[in-house]
């Protein structure tokens, strides 16, 4: 039987860890809410150019975002082996090094395909049955937008090791900045203010360029001149590349950003599909998706906490305090996602405002559907924040391979067909793939939550090498 003292040692251990999440878990949200609000603020603008605009720069938005997620889910391999190497108390300052340089190889040579693949987007999307005019248009967004992904994925990987090394207020301050230049730009650029050209979706796709730039440079001279980053001296000897590390950290990033990539296609399979649908559906649906979007990174971000703590644990032999790391984080990515579905169930119309004039009859079909659609998304916030956490908590014991197959079976083998057969075949239209999408996450987040359950029973087993 445990006694009293055992007991309150435990509640103190597992609310100091409360604690510590929460700490190094806000600036991280915030820092993720600060970037997708780049993308926000760009659609915010495109839906006052109208709907047409709104769908047509949805397109690109969604294939340039598929792009990005799979290139930052192949640095994302960072965050565990820094912190892993980190949790040792080492502090080797050559490890670190090693893992930020070959993450900013694995930036470059990821970008440089995706940058000719998304040139010919207009090609992609007639091959994907999109409407020829509207691809046309859209190409006009991802032509300037493209240009933003190798300064993000170095943001990115800098980001990675603040958040490692549990200091993330830079990075936080940074991407709140970046959100006024962006939204300033784009003001300009968008609509031909303070004497601009009005490049219409070129301008928004140019504003997010350059503040992705504005936020990499920030960053860098941040661990340049910071003396707590400065003697890590992480720009020295940048050309300095050992193949078998770059293999390490494919090995590990691969599956991750396969991963993300197989969640980020379901949304853009759906994207394709609305698209056949109607216009409508297409300019609904993109509202729908960006407002789970910013509701999403909070479990993101706990994602990420879970994924440095329980690396910190997992580095420096301590089972028990990685469970106590990953529960915590579990908990508070589901809970906020159940309060961010009581809001789109009651108070939808207050975030369609967002994107489109409420009272504008041209409107209405749009917001008609939107609100049906964030009907169903406040069905699987719990389930997608549940998925999203469980496999930062899975990642942060470097279990990446396994996780990318319960996604693909629940995406692609369950959650696609789905969508896909509700809407054709049961003639549900766009409800029908919303449910697809509500069933694919259900499935994934209660496989990857088992797979951790078995997980952190084997971690309660093992004896932690200090108290």
């Amino acid at each position: 039987m445990n006694s009293p003292r055992h007991l309150a040692s435990q509640g103190n251990a597992w609310l100091a860890e409360l604690q510590s999440s929460l700490r190094l878990g806000a600036p991280l949200i915030l820092t993720n809410l600060a970037q997708v609000a780049l993308l926000t603020t760009n659609l915010i603008f495109m839906g006052r150019l109208g709907s047409d605009a709104l769908a047509a720069g949805s397109l690109s938005a969604s294939l340039y975002h598929a792009f990005m997620i799979f290139s930052m889910g192949l640095v994302s391999a960072v965050i565990p082996m820094l912190a892993t190497t980190l949790g040792r108390r080492l502090r080797d300052v050559r490890e670190v090094q090693q893992i930020i340089r070959h993450g900013f190889l694995t930036a470059l040579l990821i970008t440089i395909p995706a940058w000719i693949v998304l040139w010919h987007a207009q090609d992609i999307l007639i091959l994907m049955k999109q409407d020829p005019a509207v691809a046309a248009r859209s190409v006009t967004y991802m032509h300037t937008l493209q240009w933003s992904l190798l300064p993000y994925l170095g943001y990115i990987v800098l980001r990675s090791f603040l958040a490692a090394m549990e200091k993330p207020a830079w990075t936080l301050a940074i991407a709140v900045a970046a959100i006024g230049i962006n939204a300033l730009l784009g003001w300009m650029l968008v609509f031909g203010n303070l004497g601009m050209p009005a490049m219409g979706l070129a301008g928004a796709g140019l504003a997010t360029t350059l503040s992705s730039l504005f936020m990499f440079i920030g960053l860098s001279v941040v661990v340049l001149r910071d003396p707590r980053f400065r003697r890590y001296y992480l720009f020295d000897r940048a050309w300095h590349w050992e193949l078998p590390r770059l293999w390490k950290m494919w090995k590990l990033g691969i599956p991750i950003a396969i991963t993300f990539t197989l969640e980020t296609l379901v949304f853009y399979a759906a994207i394709m599909m609305m698209g056949v649908i109607g216009q409508s559906e297409l300019a609904a649906h993109a509202i729908a998706m960006q407002i789970c979007s910013v509701s999403y990174m909070i479990p993101l971000g706990f994602s990420q906490v879970a994924t440095i703590r329980v690396g910190l644990s997992a580095g420096r032999l301590d089972p028990l305090a990685a469970r106590r790391a990953g529960w915590i984080a579990y908990a508070l990515g589901v809970g906020f996602m159940g309060l961010a579905a009581l809001v789109f169930w009651f108070a939808p119309l207050s975030l369609i405002g967002l994107f489109l004039e409420l009272n504008e009859p041209d409107n209405q079909a749009v917001i008609s559907l939107a609100i049906s659609f964030l009907a169903l998304a406040a069905l699987f916030q719990l389930s997608d924040g549940a998925q999203a956490v469980a496999a930062g908590m899975l990642r942060g014991l470097h279990d990446t391979r396994t996780p990318m197959l319960l996604a693909l079976i629940g995406y692609w083998v369950l959650g696609v067909p789905t969508g896909a057969l509700l809407a054709f075949q049961a003639d549900m239209g766009g409800i029908g793939i919303w449910i697809g999408l509500v069933t694919g996450l259900s499935i994934v987040a209660v496989l990857l939550t088992l797979r951790w359950v078995r997980a952190s029973r084997r971690l309660a087993r093992k004896r932690p090498s200090r108290t």
